[in-house]
C-alpha cells in the first residue's frame, strides 16, 4: 500500500499562487541548482510510482515537461525526464478520453478513487497541485505527508489549498531544513483528521 505525498511551493503567507495563478514569486532556476532541494525532490519522485493531478493544470505540467525533457543539454533534462516518465492520473468529471500520453482518467469518487491507487500501489503515489483539486484532497483526508517548500516572499492574497476545510487540520511537523536558495522545505504529518470548527459560543466555553 503506497502513502500519497503533497510537495508545493507556497509562500510564508500560506498562498500557492497569486489570485490569477500567478507563479511570478517563485525563482525556479535557484530552486533546481539547490544542493538540497533538488535531491530532496528527487528523493520525492524516486519513491513515487504515479503523479496524481487534476485536469485544470495537466496541459500546463505535461507541455512544460515534455519540452525541457525534449532537450538533453537543458540543465533540468533528467529531473524533467522522470516528470515526463512517471505514469499519471488526471481526476476530471468531464473528459472522456485521456488527450495526454502515459495517463488515464479518474473518473469515479475522488475518495473512492485515491484509496484504490494506495491500495494497489507497490511505491508511493505524490501530487503538485493544482490548488483546487489539492484543496479537495486535504479535505478529505487523503493526503499522508505535506512538503511544502517554503518561499520567502508574502504576496499578501492569492490562492491557497485550505478554502474548502470549513475545519481544522492538525499537523505535526517532521523536519525543516533551509537551503541556500532561500527555500525551507517544511515536512509533515497529519496528527488528526479534519475536524469541525468550534462555534463563537463553543470556543468561549
Amino acid at each position: 500500500m503506497g502513502k500519497l505525498k503533497l510537495q508545493m511551493s507556497i509562500t510564508v503567507d500560506g498562498f500557492v499562487a497569486g489570485p490569477n495563478g500567478e507563479l511570478d514569486w517563485m525563482n525556479p532556476d535557484k530552486a533546481m541548482e539547490d544542493e538540497k532541494l533538488l535531491p530532496y525532490m528527487n528523493s520525492l519522485i524516486d519513491s513515487s510510482e504515479t503523479i496524481l493531478m487534476g485536469r485544470k493544470m495537466t496541459d500546463g505540467f505535461v507541455n512544460y515537461w515534455t519540452e525541457v525533457a525534449n532537450n538533453p543539454k537543458s540543465r533540468d533534462y533528467a529531473f524533467a525526464k522522470k516528470m515526463v516518465d512517471t505514469p499519471k492520473v488526471v481526476f476530471t468529471r468531464t473528459l472522456a478520453e485521456s488527450r495526454w500520453p502515459n495517463t488515464v482518467l479518474a473518473k469515479r469518487d475522488i475518495v473512492e478513487e485515491v484509496n484504490g491507487l494506495k491500495n494497489r500501489a507497490r511505491k508511493d503515489l505524490i501530487v503538485y497541485g493544482g490548488a483546487g483539486f489539492v484543496s479537495s484532497l486535504i479535505k478529505n483526508d487523503l493526503i499522508d505527508e505535506y512538503h511544502f517548500l517554503v518561499n520567502p516572499v508574502a504576496i499578501g492574497k492569492g490562492m491557497t489549498i485550505f478554502t474548502e476545510l470549513g475545519r481544522y487540520l492538525k499537523l505535526k511537523q517532521i523536519d525543516a531544513t533551509p537551503c541556500d536558495c532561500g527555500i525551507t522545505i517544511h515536512k509533515y504529518l497529519p496528527e488528526t483528521a479534519t475536524k469541525p470548527l468550534a462555534s463563537k459560543a463553543g470556543s468561549a466555553a
